[in-house]
């Protein structure tokens, strides 16, 4: 194996990938940046569950490589057009009435995947309800809408983990190279939105608890294969994390304090609190396995 010169989440680039891309551009410099992120996607079979290209990730692959001078892109074809940023001001048809009492007065609740051409809903209700705002996805993850009754009462997101966790790499036994190659098996809570208006007693930890259950399940069936660990980060100036404690995760330690702008790691000074819950059994020696 040659010398890893930049680490884009879990795909480790060589000497011989860099060429590869800067072949690429230097072949079709004159069709421009989007032309040149569908070529790497076909080159390298980056394809989503639908069959669409990753043309996203492709993008930001080329401009975070662009940030470190390892390439250099053409101009962009077209300048960058901010009337067309999303503002999610138009409101989706919903139910929204206001809930209160416990659980159990309640049907169960339903889980659906949202698809990733029909989740302005989701991302709706997480920009404008979430404190932390709709989260920036990139590669695998997962979007669910949660009902009772029909009514959406809550939405989960689960995504590709952090790649810089030190205490929950020493509650798994992760030595660095295998976790390059088994980061893509733990999953990340990055947003739980249980909305305002609804006020029901202990929702939270059964919502948890469910999506655990059927979490390494649909993540297998989506993009085929399982996940072993979820994590999720508290902010314990906000949350005491009660909802994960009553699901049995367990806190393992604090963040750095840091957050990932591009590929730089920039000090906040806000460390948040890390809760791991295994999804198998035997989760640490499916992850620390070392599959060659």
């Amino acid at each position: 194996m040659g010398h890893i010169l930049f680490q884009y989440r879990s795909r480790p680039l060589e000497e011989d990938d860099l060429t590869f891309i800067r072949e690429i551009i230097s072949c079709h410099y004159d069709k421009g940046r989007s032309y040149i992120s569908r070529v790497l996607c076909e080159a390298w079979s980056w394809r989503q569950p639908n069959g669409d290209l990753k043309e996203y990730a492709a993008r930001d692959l080329l401009l975070r490589l662009e940030e470190q001078g390892f390439i250099s892109l053409p101009p962009r074809l077209r300048k960058i057009n901010n009337a067309f940023v999303k503002t999610y001001n138009q409101i989706p048809l919903s139910v929204d009435e206001a809930l209160a009492g416990s659980v159990s007065d309640y049907p169960a609740p339903s889980f659906q995947i949202v698809a990733a051409r029909g989740s302005y809903r989701w991302d709706y209700l997480v920009h404008h309800y979430h404190y932390l705002g709709l989260p920036k996805l990139v590669g695998e993850h997962l979007k669910y809408e949660v009902s009772i009754d029909g009514q959406i009462v809550a939405c989960l997101g689960w995504a590709s983990a952090a790649w810089k966790i030190r205490d929950r790499d020493v509650f798994i036994g992760w030595a660095e190279q295998t976790k390059r190659k088994n980061l893509h098996l733990v999953v990340n809570n990055v947003r739980f939105l249980i909305l305002s208006w609804i006020q029901v007693e202990h929702l939270a930890s059964k919502l948890l608890a469910m999506s655990l259950k059927r979490l390494s399940g649909d993540w297998q069936e989506v993009f085929g294969h399982p996940v072993y660990l979820a994590e999720t980060f508290v902010d314990t100036s906000r949350y005491r994390g009660t909802c994960y404690q009553a699901s049995n995760w367990q806190y393992v330690g604090q963040t750095k304090g840091s957050a990932k702008k591009g590929n730089v790691y920039l000090y906040h000074g806000q460390p948040k609190a890390i809760y791991l819950y295994p999804l198998h059994r035997d989760f640490r020696r499916l992850l620390c396995h070392d599959q060659g």
